[in-house]
């Protein structure tokens, strides 16, 4: 038991910054104080004291702000950070070295009994104000956004963001290559157009600047087609897109909504 408590405030001081010294840690930190009143309501429910059980986890409740269904399973070295407002359901099931911040919910999607809520594999983090909803598996290693809204199953190591939650997937190193190398000919700059980034808009000029791409390299063939047969046509530069002539479109961009 108290290897286990050693491992919880260790897991504080590896993913905390903020954490000073471990007395700070064991009196301040009400993700961790949740965590260890789960383990003892949660051994209560395995030992069929039930309603014990529940008002250990009503008091952590009280306690913490912090709601953990005493069925929950909760593997090693798991940390809430800040942890107002988490909710955790009975049949959630969660791996070692799990991160959740603040606002989080781990719920169903149905009034049946049996598995209803997420399982949540090694390693996974879940952002501030993320729901998880229903009986379905994170892999190990995935992130979940802030503020999305999952419901289905999410890959080991993927990055699911949005409402409703979907996959990132990251460009491989050669079409990044080809987009910063159209982008770089016009002259624009392609910085924040990654697939990294979670952003329709960024998204969508990553597209155009594949189309330009295909479309240039169509006409760079048609121009050696008709070089071929002696045409001087392609000869002529395109012009050139100047960076001052796109500043005004950036700083209605930069001006907040109303």
């Amino acid at each position: 038991m108290f290897e286990r408590m050693r491992e919880d405030i260790q897991s504080v001081f590896h993913r905390d910054p903020a954490a000073r010294n471990a007395f700070e840690v064991v009196t301040c930190y009400p993700g961790l104080h949740a965590v260890w009143l789960h383990r003892l309501a949660h051994a209560l429910w395995l030992s069929g004291w039930k309603w014990l059980a529940r008002v250990v986890s009503n008091f952590g409740r009280w306690l913490t702000g912090i709601e953990i269904h005493p069925g929950a399973k909760i593997g090693r070295r798991f940390f809430i950070d800040h942890g107002m407002g988490i909710v955790i359901g009975e049949t959630a099931e969660i791996g070692n070295d799990v991160t959740l911040y603040q606002g989080v919910t781990l719920g169903g999607t149905s009034w049946n009994k049996g598995k209803r809520h997420p399982t949540l594999e090694d390693g996974v983090v879940v952002g501030a104000g993320a729901k998880v909803l229903g009986p379905f598996t994170v892999g190990a290693g995935a992130k979940i956004g802030s503020n999305a809204v999952v419901t289905k199953a999410v890959p080991a190591g993927a990055t699911a963001v949005g409402i409703p939650g979907r996959i990132i997937v990251k460009a491989d190193d050669e079409l990044e290559a080809k987009r910063q190398a159209i982008a770089e000919k016009l002259g624009f700059d392609a910085y924040g157009v990654s697939q990294d980034m979670p952003d329709p808009v960024a998204r969508a000029i990553g597209q155009l600047l594949d189309h330009l791409h295909a479309v240039d390299s169509r006409l760079e063939g048609m121009c050696g087609a008709l070089k071929s047969l002696g045409s001087d046509y392609c000869a002529k530069d395109l012009p050139q897109l100047r960076n001052e002539d796109f500043a005004g479109m950036v700083k209605e961009a930069d001006k907040p909504a109303v």
